[in-house]
């Protein structure tokens, strides 16, 4: 299926001095899609995503969100640009509560000056009575609510891993990167982050890029899936396209390719 682009890389190359971390990437998110992005370890996964979230310089190529080339951006303007984040490591404020780390997300949207503020009052009122709107809607999202006021890091570690994700969609994305946001989670946490995820792009109209080693919510969730090894797109398609390429096989080959099956 055919559809507008969200975003768009071409030819997109990173070398670290002598090391050719990944080379001539070409890749089309459509909107509205989930899009996978698999490979075994150091095949430059998460070097693409610090590309596209401007962590990290290009040493080639264009990265297009929606018409306009980011490359080179700031890495702070890419909230103000629609584009979250979440880690592979957990990245939460652990000693703050859980609806406290939601707000930390907010902080880019919030128009007001210092004075203001400071102040608290007028504009700068309005707009942290619709933050904590925003991000009591999020706690309820994500069926956290009986948690809300706990630390962070008294919970579970996936819970933890949900009130990142609740602090990226508090940036109000138009395009959300997940960075192994299954590692590390039992069998019903990871059914429970594969329902948000396509809640995410369903009710609230966010596309969807991650980065993924659970083959199964790969293959059951994504729309498009991509494949790098070595540094280099050695497949593009759907997942059942994906899942029957020969150079796919090969590169998993002992790595559980049975679970692409």
């Amino acid at each position: 299926m055919s559809g507008p682009a969200l975003l768009e890389l071409q030819g997109v190359g990173k070398r670290f001095g002598g090391l050719e971390a990944l080379a001539g990437i070409d890749l089309r998110v459509q909107q509205g899609h989930i899009f996978s992005v698999i490979g075994p370890n150091g095949a430059g996964k998460t070097t693409l995503f610090n590309l596209i979230s401007c962590l990290l310089p290009a040493s080639a190529g264009r990265i297009v969100l929606d018409g306009q080339d980011i490359a080179g951006s700031p890495a702070h303007s890419l909230s103000r640009r629609g584009i979250a984040r979440t880690f592979q490591n957990l990245a939460v404020f652990k000693h703050e509560s859980v609806i406290d780390n939601i707000l930390t997300g907010l902080h880019a949207r919030l128009p007001t000056g210092i004075v203001g503020a400071a102040l608290f009052w007028g504009s700068a009122r309005r707009a942290e009575i619709a933050a904590r709107e925003v991000a009591e809607e999020i706690v309820e999202f994500l069926e956290i609510e009986t948690i809300r006021d706990l630390p962070v890091g008294t919970l579970s570690y996936g819970l933890q891993k949900r009130v990142e994700l609740g602090r990226a969609l508090a940036m109000q994305p138009r395009l959300l990167l997940l960075d192994e946001m299954v590692s590390g989670m039992n069998q019903e946490e990871t059914e429970d982050i594969a329902r948000f995820i396509l809640d995410i792009r369903e009710e609230r109209n966010i596309t969807v890029m991650m980065i993924e080693h659970e083959m199964g919510i790969v293959m059951d969730i994504s729309d498009h899936v991509c494949v790098l090894n070595f540094g280099r797109k050695i497949a593009d398609g759907t997942p059942a396209e994906v899942a029957a390429d020969p150079a796919v096989v090969a590169a998993y080959l002992g790595v559980g390719m049975e679970a692409l099956a």
